[in-house]
């Protein structure tokens, strides 16, 4: 993931300076994520069937194709556009190939008691891969230039693929012997909502997550240039490289303040209270009038962001049967990482009509209305489901 994270500092800065193309920065953003709103079923469903070691795998040699790609074509001089849009479609395409195989692997790994925690660890190296990334990304270009450092960052992908190599899950433990699910089919998304929807937990953190995806995201990361302005940018850039870590460094320290004893459940309403506190949170952060303000409540979003995203998912992936996992899974990663494209519009294109300061305190508004609803939601239909088992036992209440 730092890797991944490399590769975007120095690919967008060099296409910046060849073609000074919003429309291929906006295309950047489209390629990243509305894979995961296309294919996040299918490739599910391929986790469902085949090794997920396999696949991440895969997926790891299509990242090192699009990073050595960039470094052949800088080193040569000859990148056109047409070669950025397909190089971007491949770096989109090995994203969501190894989503659901990687956190299906979690299910063989550590027992139903521990399952909350590895997925919250497993979250957490985005985040600390987004703190890590920048920095050794820039210093790869500045002392090596930006083609030699692609090239150097490729080799960054290959310890991880050749340690696949010795694990023993395959994401499949549940399964047993003999039991493969069938291929995945266009007709199967009709039954696999309908699986979904045969528990109300599920469909409510599948459609939380589509709404504080599709209305907020992390399209606020792009346009922090303008909040920092309106704050007052320093000559140097300090401050607004603060700002663009403060949400993952909030969420790093999510991490530790869950793992050091606080203890929260990993159950539906808990991570509707911790969305909405995120929603309040990213709806005051355009509102603040200083700097110190700004990353008190970045650092606040990016705490409360960890917590309700980990539960929602470890919520889905305890309660989707095991022959069907991925497939639910895929559903989930639709909505939390393909409706990010959505956000795009809400937070950017909205914002460039009434502001983004205005767009993003509408879109947090928007959160924050979704999930009171799911609440209100959650609590009529308690009474119509049978009482669950603790987390230990493999189940949510």
């Amino acid at each position: 993931m730092m890797a991944d994270n490399i590769e975007h500092v120095i690919s967008y800065w060099v296409m910046f300076q060849a073609f000074h193309s919003p429309a291929l920065a906006g295309f950047a953003v489209i390629s990243h994520w509305v894979p995961f709103l296309l294919f996040s079923l299918h490739t599910g469903a391929m986790a469902d069937r085949y090794d997920c070691r396999k696949l991440i795998q895969a997926s790891q040699a299509l990242y090192v194709v699009a990073t050595v790609a960039w470094g052949v074509l800088f080193l040569a001089d000859a990148l056109q556009m047409w070669h950025a849009v397909v190089i971007l479609l491949v770096h989109g395409a090995a994203g969501v190939l190894a989503a659901p195989a990687q956190q299906l692997m979690i299910h063989d790994m550590v027992s139903g008691e521990r399952l909350p925690s590895a997925i919250r660890l497993f979250a957490s190296s985005r985040y600390l891969s987004i703190l890590l990334g920048p920095a050794v990304g820039g210093g790869l270009m500045l002392l090596l230039g930006p083609a030699w450092g692609l090239l150097v960052n490729a080799l960054i992908y290959l310890p991880f693929t050749l340690f696949l190599l010795r694990v023993p899950y395959t994401g499949h433990a549940e399964y047993g012997a003999g039991r493969t699910p069938r291929p995945f089919a266009f007709a199967d998304v009709v039954d696999v909502l309908a699986t979904a929807r045969t528990d109300s937990r599920i469909m409510t953190m599948i459609v939380l997550a589509g709404a504080s995806s599709f209305f907020v995201g992390n399209a606020f990361q792009a346009q922090m240039p303008e909040y920092a302005q309106y704050l007052g940018a320093d000559d140097t850039g300090a401050w607004y490289s603060i700002l663009l870590a403060a949400n993952a460094a909030g969420a790093i320290l999510g991490v530790v303040l869950l793992e050091g004893g606080a203890n929260l459940r990993p159950d539906v309403r808990t991570a509707l209270v911790c969305a909405a506190l995120w929603g309040i949170a990213m709806g005051l952060f355009p509102m603040a009038q200083s700097y110190s303000t700004a990353v008190a409540l970045l650092v606040l979003a990016g705490v409360f962001n960890i917590a309700f995203t980990s539960m929602a998912q470890t919520i889905v992936q305890i309660l989707a049967p095991a022959n069907v996992r991925g497939r639910i899974v895929g559903l989930f990663n639709t909505a939390m990482l393909g409706l990010r494209a959505g956000a795009g519009v809400t937070v950017g294109v909205v914002g460039t009509f009434i502001g983004v300061r205005q767009s993003l305190e509408l879109s947090a508004l928007m959160v924050v209305l979704v999930t009171l609803w799911l609440f209100a939601r959650d609590a009529r239909s308690e009474g119509r489901r049978p009482a669950a088992a603790v987390v230990g036992e493999g189940e949510v209440p």
